[in-house]
């Protein structure tokens, strides 16, 4: 009896810790929960363009409302591998588009596979306009007009001419738009004149480096430089397709759609408009 007394009380206690225990991983579990409630990673993706501005943004975000604690991670890359990058299911809660077509794709997507279900299908929104601009430091732009700038881009000394990949960069879309609607075009391409570059970032640094001539660029990338007034030349917005930039909420966090407000308030707009782009309120 004595001995089935002990085992009882080893088994009574075994017990009680695997409750304890059982207790305290409850515990944790709920605490965890908490803590990613409270203070989860917003994680956006966003056109290469907006690397000289969001990085202001998202402090003067934090600021604002105090969210010292909380990350914010931004992938940024051209917006059509951006967009291939969500497709494949990559798990970001904002997506920030240098053109408005691929937010509206994603819209039209989101809205069938939502169909039926508890999840939300945001709408695109339209958060700031680009502008583009030539830039060049090895050939100076202050004395030329738009007029004769075709005829310099045609007879500059076989120069070479960088812009973004026009099927994944909205600014390179709007780059090659511009040198066809001058009818320059076919012949910078036929003269092998023309140097891609995979997104505005990398056409900037081939212009910035003199890896090239001249550079179609953002006006924002010049700002965030400080660019000499002879170095550049920024283009006429009727000149050229208007890049109005859109993002989109692609997951269920609140703070993403809170933070996508930001981006549209009378604050989040000075932000765009000291950095070189135009409002769009």
């Amino acid at each position: 009896m004595g001995r089935l007394t002990v085992a009882v009380s080893v088994f009574t206690g075994l017990i009680l810790m695997l409750s304890a225990c059982t207790q305290e991983s409850d515990t944790d579990i709920e605490s965890a929960t908490k803590l990613s409630e409270t203070s989860p990673t917003l994680r956006i993706a966003a056109a290469a363009n907006l690397s000289d501005v969001l990085p202001d943004i998202i402090k003067g975000y934090q600021a604002d409302k105090a969210l010292d604690d909380q990350s914010i991670d931004v992938t940024y890359a051209s917006s059509g591998k951006l967009y291939t990058q969500i497709k494949a299911g990559a798990p970001y809660d904002i997506y920030l588009s240098a053109n408005q077509e691929f937010p509206a794709k994603l819209a039209k997507e989101k809205a069938s596979q939502v169909n039926g279900s508890n999840d939300t299908a945001y709408q695109p929104f339209t958060y700031t306009q680009g502008q583009l601009a030539l830039y060049s430091v090895s050939k100076p732009l202050d004395k030329i007009d738009t007029a004769s700038l075709s005829d310099v881009l045609m007879n500059g000394d076989n120069a070479k001419i960088t812009i973004a990949n026009p099927e994944l960069a909205p600014y390179g879309t709007s780059a090659k738009a511009y040198l066809q609607s001058q009818h320059i075009y076919e012949f910078l391409s036929q003269k092998k004149r023309i140097i891609q570059a995979e997104n505005i970032s990398q056409a900037f640094q081939y212009a910035h480096t003199a890896s090239v001539d001249y550079g179609f660029v953002a006006q924002s990338q010049l700002v965030a430089i400080k660019a000499e007034p002879e170095q550049f030349m920024t283009l006429k917005p009727d000149t050229y397709p208007a890049i109005l930039q859109d993002g989109i909420v692609i997951s269920d966090s609140n703070r993403a759609v809170d933070f996508s407000d930001y981006l549209r308030s009378a604050v989040g707009q000075q932000y765009f408009s000291q950095a070189g782009y135009l409002s769009v309120q």
